[in-house]
């Protein structure tokens, strides 16, 4: 299925540069306004649709070609770091400057309506109604996004026009009513986490629009929709846990499930899971591959043992994809419902050499090298972060661990903070290997980058 992996080979060294940040903005766009767009003149619509979806003028292979075009310039930051050439992030002949060669991107099995998982801001829309529901130009979905989430994102917005409650377009001042999320499976089960803010409702009356919000959803015109969950979470901050404030099943099953190189997983409401699940396969298929290298023996699969340490682990998919080729798996991850989840997967796919600790990674491992280190055994990490790259007593930990011989990187955005990892763990001695990347998000200019460190 896969062919043989080929990987950036560096080696762990000392460097803790500075961190730096970056910022994005955008504005709202419904996802009723397909008629309104089409009423445009042609300049003004083709302008939308190249902040919307930037690659849509690009045929697929053209689409890989730059997104292949912009690895190779961020790796050639990371040569000029590692060598102290500092131009080499600005030069043209950016090619010249890679100390080591970018092989072709991996494409994405699915590049039309891939994403299992959207989420639809309310706000005001283009029409000037404060009840719309839709996206942000600049971070829209349009071309990525399935019929059926875009249906719920449909119903959800006549369902609160209907309500006598007003939007939350900002906190402090005041409305109820705020984004939905959409989760589907390739089997097409469907879950809405409709997202709320009490402001100084009492709960009798909240309890009052939440069965409104059931009975339109299951006996009204949002059952078109056929919702297998329906949850609801009351909060008065942006974003915020289950553990924050509980994610309330209104209505029908408490998990998707989806299914993943054999392997069975079922995803929480707030979980988190590629949204990209043909393309997962090609990125865990691969990490598996990195993971042990010589998978076959005597034409079967040969375990390799060891332990495998999952630094951000999620639901645990990684490590339990991996766990039938070596004698442990540790995965650790912050998000506690996630470990529920993990914990829950590996059950259900009868996986006995599975460990998950809820907690930063950075509390949890200073600890934990200690308990390996004189476990002794071979030791391989994983590590897949957020956008925000690890933290630096992460990088610290896992590079003053003389027992991990081998470390995978996986990162969807190599050039912002993982950088500043990828100089943390890199020495400049010693030839480096090929690169490897895989397309996750077609139609956008994002893939993932995945790197093997060797001491």
């Amino acid at each position: 299925f896969f062919s043989k992996p080929y990987i950036l080979k560096v080696h762990l060294s000392s460097r803790l540069p500075k961190a730096f940040v970056f910022f994005k903005h955008c504005l709202l766009f419904s996802t009723n306004d397909t008629i309104i767009v089409k009423q445009w003149k042609p300049p003004l619509k083709k302008g939308l649709a190249d902040v919307v979806t930037p690659l849509w003028r690009l045929s697929y292979d053209e689409q890989l070609e730059l997104k292949q075009k912009h690895q190779q310039r961020i790796l050639a930051q990371l040569s000029g770091h590692l060598s102290g050439d500092f131009q080499s992030q600005s030069s043209s002949s950016f090619r010249d400057k890679i100390s080591f060669p970018v092989l072709p991107i991996l494409p994405s099995p699915v590049r039309n309506g891939y994403r299992n998982k959207s989420t639809f801001a309310v706000n005001r829309g283009v029409d000037g109604n404060p009840k719309t529901v839709g996206y942000y130009v600049g971070t829209g979905k349009e071309g990525k996004i399935i019929c059926k989430h875009k249906l719920v994102a449909r119903c959800y917005q006549d369902f609160i026009r209907l309500s006598s409650l007003e939007p939350c377009l900002l906190f402090h001042t005041g409305g109820h009513w705020r984004e939905v999320t959409v989760r589907t499976n390739t089997e097409g089960h469907t879950m809405a986490i409709v997202y709320f803010h009490p402001q100084t409702l009492t709960w009798e009356e909240i309890a009052v629009h939440k069965a409104d919000l059931v009975d339109y959803f299951t006996q009204g015109p949002g059952s078109v929709c056929q919702l297998d969950s329906l949850f609801f979470q009351e909060s008065t901050m942006t974003r915020c846990t289950h553990e924050e404030s509980p994610f309330q099943l209104l209505h029908g099953q408490p998990h998707l499930y989806e299914e993943v190189l054999g392997f069975k997983f079922h995803i929480s409401a707030d979980a988190f899971f590629q949204v990209n699940q043909a393309a997962a396969e090609v990125l865990y298929g691969t990490v598996r591959q990195l993971c042990v290298p010589n998978p076959e023996e005597g034409g079967r699969r040969a375990k390799v043992g060891g332990t495998l340490l999952d630094v951000c682990c999620g639901t645990g998919a990684i490590g339990i994809i991996i766990s039938p080729r070596v004698d442990r798996i540790i995965g650790i991850e912050l998000t506690e419902q996630a470990v529920e989840d993990a914990r829950y997967n590996a059950a259900v796919n009868n996986i006995l050499n599975c460990e998950f600790i809820p907690g930063k990674a950075e509390e949890v491992l200073p600890g934990l090298m200690s308990q390996l280190s004189s476990a002794g055994g071979g030791l391989t990490a994983v590590v897949n972060p957020a956008r925000a790259g690890l933290h630096h007593k992460v990088v610290r930990a896992l590079r003053n661990q003389t027992a991990i011989r081998r470390l995978i990187y996986v990162s969807c955005k190599p050039d912002g903070e993982a950088m500043r990892n990828f100089v943390e763990l890199c020495s400049s001695t010693r030839p480096h290997r090929p690169s490897l990347s895989v397309d996750m998000f077609p139609h956008t200019p994002h893939c993932e980058l995945v790197l093997l460190f060797e001491r």
